[in-house]
């Protein structure tokens, strides 16, 4: 009887010990959730964070910025201006532009320039044999510039009705912009017109030389002439656009109008901060042109801000919210 007792006992203890540990395990496996999920929201937190007014704040460095193409500049003063645009196209200085032509028909023996080459006076092009002396006579530069056309080979016959090369100096380039007829009483000679040849650069200031006292009948325009000093940067045949200024106006603080951009139905400037921060400033708009907004509040002069590709640290913000939320 003892027996039987001792061996109920010992089987009644084993199964509460054995209850004891199955609850003790799902104890100890609930630690680790709680810390992963605590540690997700922490690193999600570091990603978008606000200041002290509310606004939100972002982690991300000048090398991140600059692979994205995003650019920063300095908020401050700028020159904000009314304007007409216009198309227009680059052409040599035709009162620069000479036809070199030989003096007596003949044989091209030797050619020493091609085209793009720069000359100087009387360097020479070629050298023909003349049909009438067979003797061989040079044909020579008559100016300094570039050679933009060439028309004969070696070999064949150089003619005197027919130009062999043609040499430009491109010191200086015109711009004729293609008025429509509602503009043109509004052109005027020695009117500013700022000229954006296309290449990423700062746009070139000139003023208005000419106005052409006839129209095309095509096109329903008449040009309008700009004469540009070329440093190089200007090539004849490519379109340009141009804004004829109308009327300035100076601002205390502008940014450029790619830094604008609307986060939570705010309009925001991406303001960087100290370290690698930039954060996301409402700002209040004044005027603006093609190039520059007036900020009135919230922005002031000397605060670098994303100027160009804004776009792409407002999609890091949203990455930011979204793994937050």
């Amino acid at each position: 009887m003892r027996s039987s007792t001792i061996i109920i006992t010992a089987v009644a203890m084993l199964a509460i010990a054995g209850a004891g540990y199955h609850m003790m395990g799902p104890a100890k496996l609930k630690a680790p959730v709680t810390q992963t999920n605590h540690d997700n929201e922490k690193t999600a937190n570091s990603h978008v964070e606000q200041d002290e007014h509310g606004a939100d704040r972002i982690l991300i460095n000048d090398v991140k910025l600059a692979a994205a193409g995003a650019v920063l500049a300095e908020a401050g003063e700028a020159t904000l201006s009314d304007t007409l645009s216009f198309n227009g196209v680059l052409r040599a200085n035709q009162e620069a532009v000479v036809q070199v032509t030989p003096r007596f028909p003949g044989i091209v023996r030797s050619i020493r320039k091609r085209i793009g080459d720069a000359v100087t006076k009387d360097d020479q092009l070629a050298s023909i044999e003349s049909n009438q002396s067979l003797t061989v006579y040079d044909l020579k530069a008559p100016i300094s510039g570039t050679v933009i056309d060439r028309q004969i080979s070696l070999g064949e016959y150089a003619s005197e009705q027919k130009p062999s090369f043609v040499v430009a100096d491109l010191s200086t380039i015109w711009v004729d912009l293609s008025i429509y007829r509602q503009d043109l009483n509004r052109v005027r000679t020695e009117d500013e017109v700022l000229i954006d040849p296309g290449d990423g650069g700062a746009d070139i200031k000139g003023h208005i030389s000419y106005v052409a006292p006839i129209g095309s009948s095509d096109t329903q325009t008449a040009i309008a002439r700009i004469v540009l000093a070329n440093a190089g940067r200007l090539r004849p045949g490519l379109f340009v656009t141009a804004r004829l200024v109308l009327a300035k106006r100076n601002v205390p603080v502008a940014v450029r109008v790619g830094a604008i951009q609307t986060l939570e139905n705010k309009t925001v400037v991406f303001v960087r901060e100290g370290g690698d921060k930039i954060e996301a400033r409402p700002v209040e708009l004044g005027e603006s042109d093609a190039k520059f907004v007036e900020i009135r509040a919230g922005l002031s002069a000397g605060e670098p801000y994303v100027a160009e590709n804004s776009f792409v640290v407002k999609a890091e913000m949203g990455k930011g919210e979204a793994a937050h939320d």
